[in-house]
This record gives C-alpha cells, sequence and structure tokens, in this order.
C-alpha cells in the first residue's frame, strides 16, 4: 500500500510560511490579484485571466508551502517550515474561497478544448477544498502514519544540498523545529477541547516515535544525515563548521522540542483522547465521513454501496482463492491453509538483506516486460530501500515516495523489513508490481515528465486513480510472468482480498458501528495477512477514514474501462496504446478517465 508522502491537492495547500515580510509581501500581492481578477471586469480576456489564476497558485503555493518547493525543487523558502498557527490557516481558507470565485468568474466555453481540461480540475480540486474547511481537519495533526515526529526526518532525508548555501538552510530549518511542535501542540489541545482527536489505541506507537528521533548522539540523527557525506562543492573547512553547526541545532533546539512533544503525547495527549473509532463519533462526523469517501473515490457512492460492493468483491475472490488452494494439491480446510501460508519458515526471510535483495530482483524482472504492455516509458529511475527504522513498527508493508526530474531525485520504493516473520515471500510479486512497476513509480514518473500541461496537472493526487491504478497493476502480472506458482498467485488474491475488505471495514467502523476487533477478526478470517500487518491496516483505516475504499474502487473502473474498450475495438484493441491513455494525462477523477477513454475508442473507431 502506498502512501504518498504529500497527499497533494492540486491547489492551494495547507500553510503559509513562518513569518517573513517578504514573502508574506508577495503572498500579499497575489492575493490581492486574485481578488481583482474574482471581482469583476479586468480587461482580459478568460483565457488570460486563467492562464494568470495558474501561475498565481505555483507562485502561493511555493511562497506558502517550502516543503513542498524542497519536493518538487523550487529553490525558494529552504530555511523555514510553514507556519500552521490558526491565524495563518484561517487566512489561507479565505484565500482558497477567493480563488474559487476568482475561477468561477471565467467563462469556460471561451477557453480552448486544452484549456477546458485543465480548468476542470482546477476548479472541482477547488470546489472540493472549500467545501472541506466544514471539518477541522487542522485539530488532528499527528497519528501514528504521521505527523511532526515523522515529517521533519523525511524531509530533511530528501533535501538534496549542493552547496554551503544549502547546508545553511537545512540548518536554520532544525533550529525553527521549536516553532513547528509548538504549533503542533496547539492544535493538538484545541483538538482536545473540541473532542476531536485520533483514538487513542491508535497513538499507543507514538511516543516511541518520538523517541527514535532522541538520538544519543545528534549525529546518528536521520535529520543529520546529509552532514555525514557532504557534496563535493564544500571544502572541508565549511564541511567541519556545518555539521558543528547541524548537531549544536539538534542538541540546543530539535531534542527539547520532541522532548515537549514526548511529554505532551505521553501526559496529556493520549490520556484524554476518545476511545471511540468511528468518525460519525467526531462532531458532524456523519458529513466528514461522507465527504472524505467523495474525495477518495471522486465519485458519487455513499458508504452503504461501497460497503455492499466490498461484500461481493470479498465473495467473487474467496471463490477463486478456493480454486488455487484446490490446485496447490494441499488437503485441509480455508483456515488451516491460511494457517499454513501465515506460519511455514519456507515463505520467510530471515535477514533484512535478503528480502530486501529479493524485493530488488524482482523489480529487475518487471523492468523489461513493460515493453509489452506499455508504447510510452519514463526516464525517471527508481530504487528499493527499506522503511526507516524511526517509522517501520507502525508503517505499512511498503510505500512510494515520487521522484522529481525537477529535483533530481529517483523514486523510491519503501519496503518494511520490521518483523521478518510477518513478511511472507508469497506477497512479494503483488507488492512490487503495485508499489514500482508497472504501479506506483511507472504512473507517478510518466506524469511528472508530462509535457505542455498546467504545473498542477504533473503532481495532481486523486487517490482513486493513482491507488486503482496500483492495484490494477497487480493484476498485469499474470501478463508479465509472474505468480507461476500457486503460492504467488494466492498472494496476488490475498493483496485482491485485502483492498476488497477495505471496502467492508473502513464502511463498517465509520458508518456502521463495527468495533476494531470486529474489522480484525473480518480481516484475518478472509485473508491470509499477519495479524500484526492486519492490525496496522486496521488502525490505518480508523486514522485516515474512506481513503483505503479508493484503491478497489478505482481499479473496477480501470477493469470495466479496459473490458468495454477491448469489447468495441475487437481485434483492434492494442493493449500498450490503452495504457498510454490512461496513464497520459496523469491523475484524474475516475469520471473524467470514463470520458478521455470512450473519446479515444471513438477516435480510434473513426480512424479504422
Amino acid at each position: 500500500m502506498n502512501r504518498i508522502i504529500f497527499l497533494i491537492s492540486v491547489m492551494l495547500l495547507s500553510f503559509c510560511p513562518l513569518a517573513s515580510a517578504d514573502f508574506l509581501d508577495e503572498i500579499n500581492a497575489l492575493t490581492t490579484r486574485v481578488r481583482v481578477l474574482a471581482g469583476g471586469d479586468t480587461g482580459l480576456s478568460d483565457s488570460a485571466r486563467y492562464h494568470e489564476l495558474v501561475e498565481i497558485t505555483y507562485e502561493y503555493t511555493m511562497l506558502s508551502y517550502p516543503e513542498f518547493a524542497t519536493y518538487l525543487g523550487d529553490p525558494r523558502g529552504q530555511d523555514r517550515w510553514s507556519d500552521q498557527s490558526e491565524e495563518i490557516t484561517r487566512q489561507r481558507e479565505q484565500d482558497e474561497k477567493d480563488l474559487l470565485a476568482a475561477l468561477e468568474n471565467i467563462n469556460r466555453e471561451a477557453l480552448t478544448a486544452n484549456e477546458r481540461v485543465s480548468y476542470d480540475l482546477l476548479l472541482d480540486s477547488q470546489k472540493r477544498d472549500v467545501e472541506g474547511q466544514q471539518f477541522p481537519a487542522e485539530l488532528m495533526p499527528l497519528n501514528q502514519m504521521g505527523g511532526v515526529q515523522q515529517n521533519i526526518a523525511q524531509m530533511m532525508t530528501i533535501s538534496q544540498p549542493k552547496d554551503a548555501a544549502d547546508y545553511a538552510n537545512m540548518i536554520a530549518r532544525l533550529e525553527k523545529v521549536p516553532q513547528v511542535v509548538d504549533q503542533t501542540i496547539a492544535w493538538m489541545r484545541k483538538g482536545l477541547q473540541a473532542g476531536v482527536t485520533p483514538p487513542a489505541i491508535t497513538l499507543r506507537d507514538v511516543p516511541q516515535q518520538i523517541r527514535n528521533q532522541l538520538v544519543d548522539e545528534p549525529e546518528e540523527s536521520p535529520m543529520l544525515g546529509a552532514f555525514k557525506q557532504f557534496s563535493a562543492n564544500v571544502d572541508s573547512l565549511q564541511q567541519k563548521s556545518l555539521k558543528q553547526q547541524a548537531m549544536k541545532a539538534f542538541s540546543d533546539k530539535v531534542a527539547p522540542a520532541f522532548e515537549k512533544l514526548l511529554a505532551f503525547v505521553e501526559n496529556e495527549y493520549i490520556p484524554a483522547a476518545r476511545s471511540s473509532i468511528a468518525m460519525r463519533d467526531l462532531p458532524n462526523g456523519e458529513a466528514w465521513y461522507s465527504y472524505n469517501v467523495k474525495q477518495r473515490t471522486t465519485t458519487q457512492l455513499t458508504p452503504e454501496q461501497i460497503h455492499k460492493i466490498g461484500l461481493a468483491e470479498v465473495k467473487r475472490i474467496r471463490n477463486e482463492m478456493d480454486v488455487i488452494i484446490k490446485a496447490s494439491g494441499f488437503k485441509g480446510t480455508f483456515e488451516e491453509f491460511l494457517k499454513f501460508l501465515r506460519t511455514d519458515p519456507q515463505f520467510y526471510h530471515t535477514s533484512k538483506e535478503d528480502l530486501l535483495r529479493e524485493y530488488r530482483d524482482i523489480s529487475k524482472r518487471a523492468d523489461p516486460e513493460l515493453m509489452k504492455l506499455f508504447g510510452k516509458l519514463p526516464r525517471t529511475p527508481y530504487g528499493v530501500i527499506p522503511i526507516p527504522s524511526y517509522a517501520e513498527k507502525s508503517q505499512t508493508t511498503a510505500y512510494y515516495q515520487r521522484g522529481s526530474v525537477e529535483a533530481g531525485r529517483p523514486g523510491n520504493f519503501f519496503a518494511n523489513t520490521y518483523a521478518l516473520d510477518t513478511r511472507p515471500r508469497w506477497e512479494m510479486e503483488a507488492l512490487t508490481l503495485h508499489e514500482a512497476v508497472p504501479g506506483h513509480h511507472l504512473q507517478l514518473a510518466i506524469q511528472d515528465e508530462l509535457e505542455d500541461v498546467p504545473w498542477f496537472r504533473r503532481i495532481g493526487s486523486y487517490t482513486a486513480f493513482i491507488e486503482g491504478w496500483g492495484l490494477y497493476s497487480e493484476s498485469l502480472g499474470v501478463e508479465m510472468g509472474f505468480y507461476t506458482d500457486p503460492y504467488s498467485k494466492f498472494g496476488q488474491l490475498t493483496y485482491e482480498m485485502w483492498r476488497a475488505i477495505r471496502l467492508v471495514v473502513d464502511t463498517g467502523m465509520h458508518q456502521f458501528g463495527w468495533s476494531r476487533q470486529k474489522a480484525i477478526d473480518y480481516f484475518m478470517k478472509n485473508a491470509g495477512k499477519q495479524e500484526h500487518d492486519v492490525v496496522v491496516e486496521i488502525d490505518r483505516y480508523i486514522v485516515w477514514p474512506g481513503q483505503a475504499l479508493a484503491y478497489k474502487i478505482g481499479e473496477l473502473k480501470i477493469k470495466e474501462l479496459r473490458a468495454w474498450a477491448t469489447d468495441e475495438l475487437g481485434e483492434n484493441f492494442d493493449i500498450r496504446a490503452f495504457h498510454d491513455e490512461v496513464l497520459g494525462r496523469g491523475a484524474v477523477p475516475l469520471s473524467m478517465l470514463e470520458a478521455n477513454l470512450k473519446a479515444w475508442v471513438r477516435d480510434q473507431q473513426t480512424h479504422d
């Protein structure tokens, strides 16, 4: 399962920067211009206003969210973190409303066909963002899946300093960590007062995540990894001085801030966090969950409809599993076969190095098979690396972190090497195809390399499309020569079952009042996953309501469209052209994907 490090909206992102007169002046000039464009006749054409708004959204985002600028390779604001104060957050919400008004003031019909596609995406995303303002997500800035206890180290890790000035910026960020921690705690306190917190049960590993950042020797901190091996552009005297400054910043600023956070989380936050697990139990929670479902699936499906789809898919996949068990020659019940898969030593590595080596081997076997299924491949490379030790216990089995041509950063498939007896080999092929190629790396690298599209099209994050593609990619393993033994094939079905189960348990917990244990038991009964993985997954669904629904919903839509296109085009159907069309416009809502593919089929039929 993928966890992309920034779940990006294609519009104004979450926060503005820590106070800087220059930056604030530039931001104020941008927002003033947006209000002018929203207010009436400017003497500009609709197309000109649209393009100006696109440029403004980029400038606003880079100035307002410096971490995202790091991520994209933009040099601005690299000595700061985002400001998470209440004042700036409320101002950001008003800015989003002003931008929506400016977009709605554009006559769509006056735009070119290509402009309309991007305009529709921009407008739809902005409407969703403004609609979401009624739900106080800012009151829950931290959980076991992410937050300041992980994000600071992650950001310092992906930074790629090239000269002494870049290292100085990183030191400046270390020195400002206390402000980030203080603002995080302030929101969490407000959350306690409002009764808006993650469930206490899901926070149990967060104190250890914080402790993992409190190393005895500063130079052993993952935050200071860049100061172990300097760029060749930094001379030896500068290196010594910069390293000393970084270690001092860690000791004097970072460590005390994290100690403060640890004390707050252990002594104040977890003891007072809510005991219920359902999003519907939060203020306005039922509407909040419905919003999340729409946002993540990009459909109008209700939680009730999705629950029914999940039950039907679980039944279908279970029948396919029974066929595989019979073909394997195993004598015993379904439950006994699951126990065999979970416990037999032949299915487990005994060293982290061997686990990573097999993931890399699978990746290299997948690479040449792509030519059979895709006409266009990206130039961005990818690696297979372990999930950082400070986060591995509470993290999922794997996730992908997208690369960036602009930033000069490869994509990375992060594999969990914690608790090797919970990482069965029979799941590794399906997982690799999902996270690396033809899954997330292929799709996101192609998107990053798109030309002649607005900036937000290259980084757009529609979960149903991205995760639907990842799950669909697992099924392509059959055409790529994988799943040749029954255990690996059962592993692929287990992963498909896993995503079907999500439809049932996510809606079960958040809409229908299922207990956490009922969700765990349902998962364990229907899939071969280890209990540790199952518990981590269920707790993930609890703190990310609705996110896990996107995988199966997106996959079903892609498979439906492939079957339809195959039937419509018959012997003229070209799988490589179909896949290129799916990926060639970047991530889009499922309704737009369907419209794009139906137009493509009509075009194929016309030319035939």
